[in-house]
């Protein structure tokens, strides 16, 4: 159906793509795979029609396709849905979805009932219930991804690209959108699918190409392949262990969180996470997982309760205690709540640490460069310059940007919300022993997942959360997928 040829695309000095192909078949699912900066999100924005290739041909059913922008390729049946959510805040959920299409009356006056009823099909479709009449402001990241996936299922698209539309969902949301991606796939479309959870590129999808550095490294059927050898073509190398092997050293209790309660949000949270010991947070989305955390950092405010760090109080409602106690957040939402998009890459990750690295109330480029170089080249964050705006990195990239930022203060206590969502599996082992070396020099680590391998294979404890409570806190020796998967959905507990 669509065929990229010799498809190659530049940003000044940096080539992002060169010589690639790709072959979209009708009723096939096809995964695009590769590390942070391989060049997948360009090639996405080319079909999207946001950039031009410098060269190579497209072609659509046999005849050449050139996409001078997104009209063209809403028009030729191209539906992309994007690793982070776009929506506008302060519009509706169904003015999000039809935004440039809503259907007229009379007089060319907005049809809201109409708008309202398709955006209410549309959900029902995808098997999941939003208020269309909502603002997008609040919603959650796998609310806004599921209102991102209802736009593009509006244009009844014969190609459907997907950007990790995984990688905020629970388990339960995953099945929803595959089984509407089977559906679409089954009735004669072709999905590129992009991900780096290799269960769902296996269970998805029929064949898989493999890109590096902005090059095509292969194209097989996926019952060809297995894990490992994807994993090699994606990195050029072995990939060590995913979960480093470690004894956890427990110290004196680091943070301290007592009865702490928000009306409609989570009620009587109590836990402590020591020095030296990596705790997970579990649990469906929505479960207040991500609310709790915020509100011990002090983003969000509490209604009861109390937060200790090393035995001394923490003052409610404020941020910037939470960062002179020696605590780090590193949020669920990077765009935006942990980036500053228009700045560059080392001013952003130095945010937290510009007051130290100022002379005089002034602060000096060499001095913030140097830092920030330091903690970017730690975590490989590929840009071609750090003076770059931090908006024009990958995806992944931009998450280790955040994770640099935090990094760099060596935190006592540190908090990380999704720390992988987004980030290939050789950057994911990385992070993991970046973890994992923070735990052993006595860092308390507190970590939100959703991915149970992740939670299972770092944690020493798995603090299980289910409508806003803590249901189970179950040790490493006990803990298992159907342990917290229980605990999770509130049909046991375990203690």
């Amino acid at each position: 159906m669509l065929v990229l040829e010799g498809v190659s695309k530049s940003f000044g000095a940096v080539a992002a793509l060169r010589d690639v192909r790709l072959e979209l078949r009708g009723g096939e699912a096809h995964a695009l795979v590769g590390e942070n900066g391989a060049g997948k999100s360009t090639l996405v924005k080319i079909l999207a029609g946001a950039h031009t290739p410098d060269a190579g041909t497209i072609t659509l059913d046999g005849e050449p396709l050139r996409l001078a922008g997104p009209a063209d390729a809403r028009d030729a049946g191209i539906a992309v849905i994007y690793q982070e959510p776009t929506l506008f805040p302060d519009l509706t959920v169904a003015e999000n979805i039809f935004i440039g299409r809503q259907p007229l009356r009379s007089m060319r006056r907005v049809d809201t009932a109409a708008m309202r009823a398709r955006a209410a099909g549309l959900f029902d479709r995808l098997g999941v219930h939003i208020d269309p009449d909502r603002p997008a402001r609040g919603l959650s990241i796998a609310d806004q991804q599921l209102v991102e996936i209802a736009k593009a299922l509006s244009f009844d698209a014969r190609i459907l690209v997907m950007d990790e539309p995984t990688a905020a969902l629970s388990g339960v949301e995953v099945e929803r959108l595959f089984a509407v991606a089977r559906a679409l796939r089954d009735g004669g479309a072709a999905v590129l699918f992009i991900s780096h959870r290799f269960d769902e590129v296996f269970s998805l999808c029929q064949r898989i190409t493999v890109m590096r550095d902005g090059r095509w490294v292969s194209t097989d059927a996926t019952g060809e392949l297995t894990v490992d050898q994807v994993v090699r073509r994606m990195v050029g190398r072995e990939v060590s262990s995913m979960y480093p092997r470690r004894t956890a050293a427990v110290k004196e209790a680091r943070l301290e969180v007592d009865g702490l309660t928000r009306a409609g949000a989570f009620a009587d949270v109590s836990f402590t996470v020591h020095g030296g010991e990596i705790v997970a947070l579990a649990g469906l989305v929505g479960a207040g997982r991500s609310e709790v955390i915020r509100a011990v950092f002090g983003v969000d405010r509490y209604d009861t309760g109390e937060v200790r760090v090393d035995g001394k109080p923490l003052a409610k409602g404020s941020a910037a205690a939470a960062i002179a106690a020696g605590l780090a957040l590193v949020p669920e939402d990077r765009r935006q709540q942990g980036l500053v998009m228009e700045l560059s890459v080392e001013r952003n990750a130095t945010l937290p640490r510009r007051w130290s690295l100022s002379r005089l109330g002034l602060l000096f480029g060499p001095s913030e460069r140097r830092d920030a170089r330091t903690w970017t080249e730690r975590l490989q964050v590929k840009a071609a310059r750090l003076s770059d705006p931090v908006g024009t990195l990958s995806g992944g990239n931009q998450q280790k940007v955040v994770l640099a930022k935090w990094l760099s203060t060596a935190p006592r206590v540190l908090i990380v919300d999704e720390p992988t969502r987004g980030i290939d599996v050789g950057t994911k082992a990385e992070v993991h022993r970046l973890l994992s070396e923070l735990a052993d020099d006595g860092v308390a680590v507190l970590m939100v997942s959703s991915e149970l391998p992740e939670v299972l294979g770092m944690a020493d404890r798995v603090l299980v959360m289910h409508e806003g409570r803590l249901a189970a806190d179950i040790p490493r020796t006990r803990a298992d997928e159907e342990s917290v998967m229980l605990a999770a959905t509130g049909q046991g507990a375990s203690t």
